[in-house]
């Protein structure tokens, strides 16, 4: 059975970027620049830097004040993929 992959910390940083920390240890930086090639009523307010940067956590995902959310292990296969994450022995 898979592990649930939740993320334990998020902080946004300049150009659309997310920093972040998985539940397993690893972390990375994901560029989100691929989100907003998508418009749409959930997504345009996060073009604005003040409101991409009021990112929170809630049940272990990165959501926004306007309810937009993204999934944990979506991002976590994401940055897999793109060679992003830094396993939990290599982050320390």
């Amino acid at each position: 059975m898979p592990t649930l992959i939740k993320i334990r910390e998020a902080k946004a940083l300049p150009g659309n970027q997310l920093s972040l920390v998985f539940s397993d240890g690893a972390r990375g930086v994901h560029d989100l620049g691929w989100l907003f090639a998508n418009a749409g009523p959930m997504i345009e307010p996060l073009r604005d830097p003040a409101m991409f940067a009021r990112v929170f956590l809630e049940h272990g995902a990165p959501t926004w004040p306007n309810g937009f959310d993204l999934s944990p292990w979506g991002l976590r296969r994401r940055m897999d993929e793109a060679g992003e994450l830094l396993p939990a022995a290599a982050a320390e």
